[in-house]
Formats: structure tokens, sequence, C-alpha cells
């Protein structure tokens, strides 16, 4: 009884790591992109070879680093969002969201290597990893049903009442 209960928030945890992972998967190519063309390639390569020179623990702290003025942006959303500039505050922590899973997923990219030969940090990373086929694979059957309705297969009453709305759209249509 109690797991049939929890089934649904399991799901929204679900949903929510994979959304974070989608949203870590494709930001990191368009930061990449944006870095690119920043005219600091110099400092780029400079960076990247300091990287390359720090001990696993420093790299960490590399890692770390770039959240740290991200927080400010969140509380200023939340600061936005207590006195009721929606907009304003939606924009700012979505910013803050993206240009923090962005920047993470850039920096993790070039510290992985360093990252992992720490013992405990690789042993995360594979939990993580982990997680993350868990999330997907509890999701998958979900994603299935409602890419079957929005196909309109199956023989429930959603995908027969998609199917009427598909042939009432066409009929208007061709009514035109």
């Amino acid at each position: 009884m109690l797991r049939r209960l929890l089934q649904p928030i399991w799901i929204l945890l679900a949903v929510i790591f994979l959304i974070e992972a989608w949203l870590w998967d494709h930001l990191e190519p368009i930061v990449a992109w944006v870095v690119a063309r920043i005219p600091l390639r110099a400092f780029k390569h400079w960076l990247a070879e300091r990287v390359d020179t720090l001990s696993p623990a420093m790299t960490l702290v590399v890692f770390v680093v770039p959240l740290i003025p991200l927080f400010p942006l969140k509380l200023v959303g939340f600061w936005l969002l207590t006195h009721e500039y929606w907009m304003s505050a939606v924009f700012t922590i979505l910013f803050a969201k993206f240009l923090g899973v962005g920047v993470t997923a850039f920096v993790f990219d070039v510290t992985r290597s360093k990252l992992l030969e720490m013992g405990w940090f690789e042993t995360l990373y594979e939990f993580v990893m982990g997680l993350r086929a868990k999330a997907a694979a509890l999701v998958e059957p979900f994603k299935r049903r409602i890419l079957e309705i929005l196909r309109g297969d199956g023989g429930g009453w959603s995908s027969r009442m998609l199917r009427l709305i598909l042939r009432f759209r066409k009929s208007v249509r061709e009514a035109r």
C-alpha cells in the first residue's frame, strides 16, 4: 500500500532528475560554444593547463568555485518572487539555473579526469550515473504511454479522444 502511494513521488523525483540530466547534456555544448566565442583563448588555454597541474583536491575547488557566485543570483530571484515581481523572478531563477547547469557541465568536462582520481568522488559519480539510469527506467513506461497517446495509438479513451480531435481538426481544415 505504501509503495503504491509513494510511486507518484518517486516518478516526480525521477522526472526532475532526468530534466536536470537533460539540461546538463544539452547546455554543456552551448556553454562550450559561448566560451569558444570569447576572445580570451590564451586565458582558456592557460586555465586548462593549470587544471592539469593541480591535485585532485584542488581540482575539486576549481569545480565548486563557479557555483558560489550563482547563489546570490538565486536569492535575488527569490526576493523578486516575495515582492511579487513574477516575471522577473521566474526569468532570474531560470537564468541562474541554466547558467549554473551550463557552467558546471563545462567545468566538469574540463576537470572530470582529475576528479575521478579521488575514490570517493568516483563512487559518488557512479552512484549518480546509476540513479540516472534507474530514473530513466522508471519514467520510460510513462514516456512511452504519453507518446502512444500523442500518436493516437492504442485503444484507451485518451487515444480515442486524440483521434477524434485530429479528425475534427482535419474536417475543419478541409472545410476552409
